[in-house]
Formats: C-alpha cells, sequence, structure tokens
C-alpha cells in the first residue's frame, strides 16, 4: 500500500465507512461505496472470539492489494501487538481507539487517526495532535457519552468535547477532525442534523457505519450554493478592507472565502 498517498486521501476525507473486519465478503463493496476512505474494523465490530480470524482476513485481503485504514484494539488489549503487527507489514494506515498517551502514538510508525473518545483523551487533545504520524483525529461520541453518563446524541453535553478537537486540530495545523458516527439508520433528517450541527464547530468529516450514510456526509460537509454565492462576491470586492452585504470584509474573511471556494473545486 502508498501509504503516502493513502495519507493524503484521509487529510481529505469527508466520508469514511467502517466495514466489520470478519466480514470479507463486504471490503470490496465498501471500497465500491462511494465512501472517501474505508476502515476496516478489527476492533467493536468484532467479537473477542472472532478477532484472530478477522485479522487473518484483513491480511489476506491486504496482500491482495486491498487498501483501507485497519482500526486495531486498543493499545493494553491482548489483540493490540498482533494489529499493529498486521499494519506494519503492509504499511497502511490505521486508526487507535481510546487514545489518551501520546507516547504510544509516537511509537508507531505507520500514519495515524487516533480515536479520542474518552476524558483523558479528550483532555489530552493538544498533544495528541501534535504527534508526527497523526493525520489527524476522530471523535468516539459514543464512548465518551457512555464515560460521561449522557446520551450520545446530546449536542450540549457533547459541545465541549467535539470544540476541543477542533482547536487542537488547528493549534498544531492538523486536518479537521472527524465526528463520530450517527447510529440512527433511518431517518435521514438526524443525519443531516448532526452532519449540520459538526460542520458548524469546524469538523471536516463523518464517521459513517452505512453505505446509504455516504452521499448525506460528503455533501453536507461542502459549501452551500449560498456560502459560494458569498464567497465569490467578497472575492471581487477586491484585497482592501470594503463592505459586502452590509458586513465589513478584511483579510481573514477574504481567506475564509478562498477556503469556501477552494472546498468546492475538490468535491
Amino acid at each position: 500500500m502508498d501509504s503516502g498517498s493513502y495519507f493524503e486521501r484521509i487529510v481529505a476525507a469527508r466520508a469514511l465507512l467502517f466495514v466489520p473486519g470478519d466480514r470479507p465478503d463486504r471490503f470490496d463493496k465498501a471500497v465500491a461505496s462511494g465512501a472517501d476512505a474505508v476502515i476496516v474494523d478489527l476492533e467493536d465490530a468484532v467479537a473477542e472470539a472472532d478477532k484472530d480470524a478477522a485479522r487473518s482476513h484483513v491480511d489476506d485481503w491486504l496482500s491482495r492489494g486491498g487498501n483501507a485504514l485497519v482500526r486495531i484494539n486498543a493499545a493494553g488489549t491482548p489483540q493490540f501487538d498482533a494489529d499493529l503487527e498486521l499494519a506494519r507489514k503492509h504499511g497502511c494506515p490505521l486508526m487507535l481507539p481510546k487514545a489518551e498517551d501520546p507516547r504510544v502514538l509516537a511509537e508507531i510508525d505507520v500514519p495515524l487517526v487516533p480515536i479520542v473518545e474518552t476524558a483523558l483523551g479528550i483532555e489530552a487533545a493538544t498533544a495528541l495532535c501534535a504527534v508526527k504520524n497523526v493525520a489527524r483525529v476522530a471523535f468516539g461520541s459514543v464512548d465518551l457519552a457512555t464515560q460521561l453518563g449522557v446520551r450520545h446524541d446530546d449536542e450540549l453535553a457533547l459541545g465541549y468535547a467535539r470544540s476541543r478537537l477542533v482547536l487542537a486540530s488547528t493549534a498544531n495545523d492538523v486536518a479537521p477532525p472527524l465526528d463520530g458516527v450517527t447510529t440512527d439508520l433511518h431517518d435521514e433528517s438526524v443525519l443531516i442534523a448532526d452532519v449540520a450541527h459538526a460542520r458548524r464547530l469546524g469538523f471536516g468529516g463523518k464517521l459513517c457505519i452505512h453505505p446509504k450514510q455516504i452521499p448525506l456526509v460528503r455533501q453536507g460537509f461542502m459549501p452551500t450554493e449560498e456560502e459560494l454565492r458569498w464567497a465569490r462576491r467578497v472575492l471581487t470586492a477586491g484585497d482592501s478592507a470594503s463592505a459586502v452585504d452590509g458586513q465589513m470584509v478584511d483579510r481573514p474573511v477574504l481567506e475564509r472565502a478562498r477556503r469556501l471556494l477552494a472546498q468546492d473545486q475538490r468535491s
């Protein structure tokens, strides 16, 4: 696997799709789903008794040219060393759950997407984002909510944690973080609202658990037509301080307009 090119793919991704590591029949289907990147999961999606078999399935698929991130089991678990060896063997990027200690991340020599999903991880967010091989971080909203004793869909209860990840990423010049999963697979309005909330806070993408979520997630993290019209009006005003639609335009506003148009160009 060309880990360098896949690193860039992760940085630019808006919709990333999980696929269970013990379901090799779904690996190629996940790749063909339209997701910006696929995450083959050896952790939560796989029962304890099936983890060795799942690792073998993933090893075989990667050996035959498969491309994906691999979510390994957390540091300190019985599977961690074997999972990490698998990632090193194929040079594939990995997702590390329960990320809390930057020293653990620093010892891993493949591209990383740490999942920050504990109170300790949130408090260590700036240090985690500073580790060299971190492409971007992901938010484990369900696990953190469980630890805190709150609902995983409570925007207010998890607002601080989400904003902390956005600030930590920006402070370290890391790509905007990936929001956690939306567990409701039937009501599209829930997913749309979740994406809008995450984007408003500064997230750049989202983890998906079903292929049907991908189009809505990809679209939701793109600039709206109204935003693009505003950006074009701002840029036509020139580089000096001016006013557009009754609002002052100066250098930071011009930069935001340029970023919006750049996001549209990479769609």
